[in-house]
């Protein structure tokens, strides 16, 4: 297969799992079907089953998608932080900056669907797994689980639609996180003013 026929496969697929996405965001999973995908794409129903054979296989390759794009947005704040525990955590509470005010609807759809989907569960699984992993050196022993729990209990807690904090009271709490980083290894503060925008305050938002 050449480069070109690759090109165009890949790219129909990732119409396809926008189409998804799109559906999902307005409908939920319930309103995520095969028929509904290519409606929203404007392709057939083979079209859609031929790049995914079932809407399990759609979830999965949005929790896929979605987890890469954490990984690399993660990844692009640490690279601006030293290496160790202290720089991983500082360079997620500063991901969580960029990503807090974005629309969750999406998300929180995806992450119902994916509750379902035992598959796309170990995804997530696998993520989790791997930050602790890499936060077990810290210090004082514990500690950097007991902040990688924090952060993840507050996007699923934003995610889930449970706060949604703004203002002098996100900045209070995202600047909290990062002391706590920064004490897991006396690590210096992330840059904020390079992060890609993780410096920026989080603007209030309104219920």
């Amino acid at each position: 297969m050449g480069e070109r026929t690759r090109s165009r496969r890949d790219d129909r697929a990732e119409t396809i799992l926008d189409a998804a996405g799109a559906v999902l965001r307005r409908g939920g999973g319930r309103a995520l079907t095969i028929d509904a995908v290519a409606a929203q794409a404007g392709l057939s129903k083979g079209g859609v089953l031929h790049h995914y054979a079932s809407k399990d296989a759609l979830i999965l390759a949005l929790v896929a998608r979605k987890l890469a794009e954490l990984r690399e947005g993660i990844a692009a704040c640490e690279a601006l932080s030293q290496p160790g525990p202290s720089g991983l955590a500082l360079a997620m509470v500063a991901h969580l900056r960029e990503a807090y005010c974005e629309d969750d609807d999406f998300s929180r759809a995806l992450l119902i669907a994916a509750a379902e989907n035992p598959e796309a569960l170990a995804g997530y699984r696998a993520f989790v797994a791997e930050r602790l992993e890499r936060l077990a050196d810290a210090e004082p022993p514990g500690a950097g689980a007991m902040l990688f729990f924090a952060i993840l209990g507050l996007v699923m807690g934003r995610t889930l639609g449970f706060h949604d904090l703004g203002g002098a009271q996100a900045e209070e709490l995202f600047g909290a996180l990062e002391r706590a980083a920064c004490a897991l290894d006396a690590g210096p503060p992330l840059d904020r003013s390079t992060a890609g925008g993780a410096g920026r305050d989080a603007p209030a938002r309104s219920s």
